[in-house]
């Protein structure tokens, strides 16, 4: 056998993980439900349905995360794009958008006999961890009951629109996330490109997409320049899904959405777009801790707490605090740096900044855990360090 064909024959060998896969997350973008004018196109919904349904008969769950909404809604309401960098407006047209993206999926899904489910989130529902469950349980129900989620954000009431300049919210991380929460088995990334092509350092080679992707690498994000022209994120935003979702222990592929029949063909094991293989899956809070969190504040702690956390294993206690920085709760995440500054990990804090203030600057004995070692992440680059120490 030659070369040539040992590496097709492992490619196949990779792909066909994904005739396994029973949990899937797929993501369309606006670039896939609009034509080339920036125009809904029904033709396209109802071929994604059509494919959906086939996975569904075949006893998979599948959830949809559609962009698309606030494109729709500047097309009804008669807005120029140039509006939508009016936070206002943007947010207008995502209301509309909505109800004419979900009745157009409602139809889609009907001569299939499937029903369809509108999930509208926000980033508090990830970053909050009681909200993070209850949205699971949500999504578990669903897909019990057999209808197809359809998840987007919830664009009326973000406020990305007022720090960003791009115009379309990018869905890929959003995905990735839900990947994550799911423990979902696969995650499909449909665009308006065939893949990650590959590149010389300087050009994207558009008639070579690299097949199969086991690492991330910095060649690999220095290939993916630019954006889509509907999109928001372009091929970074599909690098940066692909990792959360690689952590995950998800398999990913990144394929053009626009191709007849894509997800037959992907669930076929036919040599459509790129494929990442998973990684060794991170635990669901750690999972959590790394991707879907915001830090609400900043503690420094001192050299002795430092060797606890990353050789002894052990918990943040409060005697080994110097600083506190920022306004958090209990529950709530924090950063941990050393004393010169380092960034450590993060973790979910037993009490807030003002209480733990206030003992820092008491006269009695620091008492007390901080962070409790199962709610404590420690950097990728670190904990790969300490392993190979």
């Amino acid at each position: 056998m030659t070369d040539r064909q040992q590496s097709a024959s492992r490619e196949n060998d990779r792909r066909s993980l994904l005739g396994n896969a029973r949990r899937i997350v797929v993501k369309v973008g606006t670039g896939v439900v609009c034509d080339a004018d920036q125009q809904f196109d029904p033709r396209q919904i109802a071929a994604l349905a059509a494919n959906i349904a086939e996975l569904a008969a075949e006893g998979r769950q599948v959830v949809l995360v559609s962009s698309g909404a606030i494109a729709l809604g500047a097309d009804e309401l008669g807005i120029h794009r140039t509006r939508l960098r009016d936070a206002s407006v943007t947010r207008a047209c995502a209301a509309v958008g909505q109800c004419r993206l979900m009745h157009a999926y409602a139809e889609a899904f009907r001569p299939h006999e499937l029903a369809v489910a509108q999930v509208l989130v926000t980033e508090d529902d990830f970053t909050d961890l009681k909200r993070h469950s209850i949205l699971r349980q949500t999504f578990e129900k669903l897909l019990k009951l057999g209808a197809i989620p359809v998840v987007n954000e919830n664009d009326t009431v973000t406020n990305i629109y007022t720090e960003q300049a791009p115009v379309f919210r990018d869905n890929d991380r959003l995905a990735a996330l839900v990947l994550s929460k799911l423990d979902a088995d696969a995650l499909i990334l449909l665009s308006n490109v065939d893949g990650l092509y590959e590149s010389d350092g300087e050009q994207l080679n558009k008639n070579k997409i690299i097949p199969v992707i086991t690492e991330m690498t910095s060649s690999l994000r220095g290939a993916a320049r630019g954006g889509s022209a509907l999109g928001r994120g372009g091929m970074t935003a599909k690098l940066d899904a692909a990792e959360i979702a690689m952590h995950a222990g998800g398999l990913v592929i990144i394929a053009n959405g626009n191709t007849p029949i894509i997800l037959h063909k992907i669930f076929q094991g036919e040599p459509v777009g790129t494929l990442f293989l998973p990684k060794a899956k991170m635990a669901g809070k750690r999972r959590w801790l790394a991707f879907a969190t915001t830090v609400r504040g900043h503690v420094a702690i001192n050299a002795n707490a430092r060797k606890a956390l990353l050789n002894g294993r052990a918990s943040l206690l409060i005697s080994g605090v110097t600083a506190c920085e920022g306004d958090f709760s209990s529950g709530q995440v924090i950063a941990i740096q050393d004393s010169g500054g380092s960034a450590i990990g993060r973790g979910i804090a037993e009490c807030g900044s003002r209480e733990l203030t206030a003992l820092l600057a008491g006269d009695a004995p620091l008492k007390g855990v901080l962070v409790r070692r199962e709610n404590f992440l420690v950097l990728p680059a670190l904990e790969h360090a300490n392993a190979h120490a």
